[in-house]
């Protein structure tokens, strides 16, 4: 589901900017969270919860100047313009939303709303005997070529993406499976679609609309379009790209017929996230997503100019020059001007030096108090994600052990409280409070409770003292060997040999365990191996080979059954809105040497101290112990505060982790989407079409006729039979309501499954100009590209002056 997340939580791309209620920063330090249904009713729903107000400066369109030109750092220069490739990312989108038709636009509520500047209306006009979708085009829409925009776009986006051609190297088609045909009205300005079978989101589809230059053949989409595009039909024109300096530049329509756009150009600078404080206090940028570190010296900026004191000012007070007391630069002028000279050239050296350090923040600071920061929240929500695929975790008793360990409503509060902004931690894998689908259904699962996720580790067997025990019915070696040799016949050479053989692998075995153990108490460091180590930390990939691969399902014990049985009642209860379900009930522990606690007789000898392995918790002589990855970039800082928190408390529950640390280039391809982790942070991005771009999230993984297990991008690798049937009913029916609450259904069992765990909606901080409008934190809305610019301001003599 980017990768707030992008931990920095980094968050997941799932689906083009047009789908996702805005693109997000890369994955996990995402980047990916999500449900507003086609057709959302237009009335407020009572019960709904609601989102946190958009931050953008809002102001009438007469009160912005025309005119000037706008830097907007991004990530990276996209690698592609085409949005429906699979390196496609954030500045993808972004270019996407300003160059080419978008049908349909997201509302403060993201909710998918008809764009005026391209369409008329559009309904569904037949549902008997199939469904037929009506589009009328605004009369004035053309392509940048002249061009009208008309049926034969549609038809060559919708046999692009259909599937049928496998040609065309195409990242989905979600929707475009399901036409049947497309046909011209009765004019030029009708296009009618035929679907194969109904589909709830249709209004997902032909956002963005490329020109038929682009989609025509495989390879105009494949290679065409992924340096430049043939014909646009935006409010902004791509004018070029600069891979030297890291520019995209943007500039207006000439043949736009909408509103006029205010900017002269847009320019899309590549400025990765640690640098971007330094950018801004250069001034070489208007616009930019920041982390919390660079807001607050924004705001210590704007409070110090409010004081009245200046940049110079500022550095005495709390910058470079604030640690120089009066008799330190007496002392420091003395030895610069004494008789000594080499320590005068030494100490003038390092007061020159100084100099230019306070200088600097001095000037910093004057320019950062003329940017302000907006904020809201990210339409994507940060989870824990639970690697289902092998190991412990692959035992829903001990993901659910895992998820009730954790204290959300903590982890939400640690990360936007500070910021001022709601703490509420997410309720849905599928919406967002504001969103009309969103529905709380967590009580599938359960709250944080301490004693519950003990009673659900014991349940499965792993116990204190576990990792000490052999497994039960392990023999002596030499007593299995003779008997074995016995019944077998064996000679004396052939048992000598499998002696031999045991030795080698008993060997093995206890090196493979020096190997694995952690540097650092369990803190783990992709680099760290000693010389002469290398730690053998199991590398599972998608499609690999071996007894580690696949989805392992355990029959449960009786007590877990129980318990299942409780839960899935649970999310029934959900299902058929009968309630929340009662919680599950937990046999107290117990114990064949009397009660815990318990006072033994005067003069009893102090029992012995318990080794560490007999208090830890395990099975079968091997101790739970979970790898944590999280992403080491100086944008994660975040992200690895909040895996700290998750560590302590697991930890209080018996539960031991592994923490690895890996570069944020690595982290989501080479970890997460691989499959190399047990526990793992990312964000996922939301969707206004959640039946249709959730679905692939959670879906049920699938062994390949080759033994390898296809997760579509269900990296958790959890999932039913009963949720995939949600998702597609809740696609195939075009009643509303209906739709919304298979979805919220759906909700509920993921909540049970226990796959992943939203912990909270991600905090969207951006740094704006302070005379810049209508842009900064979005909230659930996409930006309204042709209403960006600067705000008029008045001369002393009441004339306009433009930026």
């Amino acid at each position: 589901m980017s990768q707030i997340g992008a931990p920095r939580g980094r968050t997941c791309s799932r689906s083009p900017r047009s789908r996702t209620l805005r693109s997000v920063a890369t994955l996990t330090s995402a980047v990916l969270a999500v449900t507003v249904l086609a057709g959302c009713s237009s009335g407020d729903d009572a019960g709904e919860a609601p989102a946190a107000a958009a931050d953008n400066a809002p102001t009438a369109r007469d009160q912005v100047a025309d005119g000037g030109t706008v830097r907007w750092a991004v990530d990276a220069l996209p690698t592609t313009f085409n949005t429906f490739q699979a390196d496609a990312d954030g500045t993808t989108s972004r270019v996407a939303g300003a160059v080419l038709p978008s049908l349909y636009t997201l509302d403060e509520r993201g909710r998918p709303r008809l764009n005026p500047d391209y369409l008329e209306s559009a309904q569904v006009v037949e549902t008997e005997p199939k469904q037929v979708v009506l589009y009328k085009l605004h009369q004035q829409a053309v392509w940048s070529d002249g061009r009208e925009i008309g049926a034969p776009d549609f038809v060559a986006q919708w046999r692009a993406l259909s599937g049928r051609d496998t040609a065309y190297w195409t990242a989905r088609n979600s929707g475009y499976e399901r036409i049947e045909k497309i046909e011209r009205g009765k004019n030029d300005l009708e296009v009618r679609v035929t679907f194969s079978k109904p589909y709830a989101d249709w209004q997902s589809l032909f956002t963005p609309l490329y020109p038929k230059q682009v989609m025509g053949s495989p390879a105009s989409f494949n290679d065409g379009a992924r340096t430049t595009l043939k014909a646009t039909a935006g409010p902004f024109l791509l004018k070029g790209v600069d891979r030297k300096n890291g520019n995209v530049t943007l500039t207006r329509n000439p043949r736009w017929w909408g509103a006029p756009v205010k900017l002269d150009s847009l320019v899309l600078k590549a400025v990765p996230r640690a640098d971007r404080a330094d950018a801004l206090a250069a001034g070489t940028l208007d616009l930019a997503e920041i982390d919390r570190s660079t807001a607050e010296r924004i705001a210590l900026a704007l409070r110090d100019a409010r004081a009245g004191r200046s940049g110079a000012q500022a550095a005495l007070a709390h910058g470079p020059g604030s640690a120089i007391t009066p008799s330190k630069a007496l002392r420091s002028w003395a030895v610069a001007h004494g008789s000594d000279e080499e320590k005068a050239e030494e100490v003038q050296a390092a007061r020159q030096e100084n100099q230019q350090a306070i200088a600097a923040y001095a000037s910093a600071q004057d320019t950062l108090a003329t940017y302000v920061v907006r904020k809201s929240l990210e339409p994507a929500y940060t989870q824990l994600s639970l690697n289902g695929e092998s190991g412990p975790l692959a035992d829903e008793r001990v993901r659910r052990a895992v998820a009730r360990a954790i204290n959300r409503q903590e982890l939400a509060e640690s990360v936007l409280k500070p910021l001022g902004l709601p703490a509420s931690p997410p309720g849905s894998h599928l919406a967002l409070a504001g969103q009309a689908a969103y529905a709380d259904s967590s009580d599938a699962l359960g709250d944080q409770d301490t004693e519950e996720a003990r009673a659900l580790l014991a349940d499965a067997g792993w116990v204190p003292g576990g990792a000490a025990r052999k497994p039960a019915g392990t023999k002596a070696g030499s007593e299995a060997e003779k008997k074995a040799g016995e019944k077998a016949g064996e000679k004396e050479g052939e048992k000598k040999d499998a002696d031999k053989d045991a030795d080698k692998d008993a060997k093995k075995d206890a090196e493979k365990k020096n190997a694995d153990a952690a540097s650092d108490e369990g803190l783990y460091i992709v680099g760290d191996d000693k010389p002469g180590e290398r730690h053998a930390v199991p590398a599972p990939v998608i499609g690999a080979n071996g007894p580690e691969s696949g989805t392992h399902v355990l029959a449960p014990a009786p007590a877990a059954a129980r318990q299942s049985a409780a839960l899935l009642a649970r999310a029934e209860a959900l299902d058929t809105g009968t309630g929340s379900g009662a919680r599950a009930a937990h046999p107290a522990a117990r114990t064949d040497k009397g009660v815990a606690g318990a006072y033994a007789p005067r003069g009893t000898a102090a029992p012995a101290t318990v080794p560490e392995a007999a208090k830890a918790l395990g099975k079968d002589g091997k101790p739970l112990s979970l790898r944590f990855v999280l992403p080491s970039g100086p944008g994660s800082e975040s992200l690895r505060a909040v895996g700290d928190r998750i560590v302590r408390m697991l930890d209080a529950v018996g539960i031991r982790t592994e923490v690895t640390k890996v570069s944020d280039d690595s982290f989501f391809k080479d970890h997460v989407a691989s499959g190399d982790y047990d526990l793992a942070l990312y964000s996922w991005p939301a969707s206004a079409f959640p039946a249709t771009d959730a679905r692939p999230i959670f879906a049920k993984p699938e062994p390949a006729s080759d033994g390898s297990l296809l997760v579509e991008q269900n990296y958790s690798r959890v999932g039913t039979d009963r949720i995939d049937q949600l998702f597609d009913q809740a696609a195939g029916t075009l009643d509303e309501e209906e739709a919304r609450e298979l979805v919220r259904q759906a909700d509920a069992r993921i909540w049970a499954a226990a796959g992943s765990i939203p912990l909270y909606q991600r905090p969207q901080l951006v740094a704006a100009k302070a005379d810049l409008v209508n842009a900064g934190a979005w909230g659930l809305a996409g930006p309204r590209y042709q209403d960006i610019g600067f705000k008029k301001a008045e001369t002393t003599k009441g004339t306009e002056r433009n930026r």
